[in-house]
């Protein structure tokens, strides 16, 4: 028989939940580990998800929604101070990388030899590698063209990593007028067709 719960003890253990968690939470998690034996629906549950939001929102932290379930974040208007707390480096990317990701998230799936043909230049195995190992990308199946090559395409890690819960959420590329005369342009060429797969 399944046991009452009262909607302050489902708020408190719902954020402990997320808080101790590894990774984050989906709610169908949610209700097979922590909740399971409580009487808790799923609407309940997505109430209580909303009111952690809610009485989060003017705080350091915040309860997010990404593709592969809910974790706490810190806001990202306070990532430079907060940055003074780890001295190492998080890793830098070269632009290579970081114009292949962008390609790859704006025009997925994509083969390695359509990416070249937009850079210009050759993308090394190094950087599909690095994105590959990041567990940005993956191969989603081939073309189907001579030789097959690989489609890629970006994977829920990279969404959770950008804090996104779908494709769609992906910047409109004009909000990157503001980059580097380059780097809009570059950005402008991958999202020509102004659609998102």
């Amino acid at each position: 028989m399944a046991q009452k719960i009262n909607d302050i003890q489902l708020l408190q253990l719902v954020e402990a939940a997320i808080f101790a968690a590894e990774k984050p939470l989906s709610r169908a998690e949610l209700q097979a580990s922590v909740l399971e034996g409580f009487n808790v629906s799923a609407k309940r549950l997505l109430q209580c998800l909303k009111q952690l939001q809610d009485d989060y929102s003017a705080r350091g932290i915040q309860l997010m929604e990404t593709a592969s379930g809910y974790r706490f974040q810190t806001r990202p208007e306070l990532s430079e101070p907060l940055a003074r707390l780890w001295p190492e480096r998080s890793p830098r990317y070269s632009r290579a990388v970081l114009e292949t990701l962008a390609l790859i998230a704006y025009r997925q799936p994509i083969t390695r030899g359509e990416i070249e043909q937009i850079r210009g230049v050759s993308v090394s195995s190094q950087i599909m590698r690095t994105l590959t190992e990041r567990g940005w990308v993956k191969v989603v199946g081939h073309k189907e063209v001579p030789g097959r090559p690989g489609l890629y395409a970006t994977t829920e890690a990279f969404l959770d990593y950008f804090g996104l819960r779908h494709l769609d959420q992906l910047p409109p590329l004009a909000e990157f007028a503001a980059l580097q005369p380059a780097e809009a342009e570059l950005l402008t060429t991958v999202g020509m067709t102004g659609e998102l797969h």
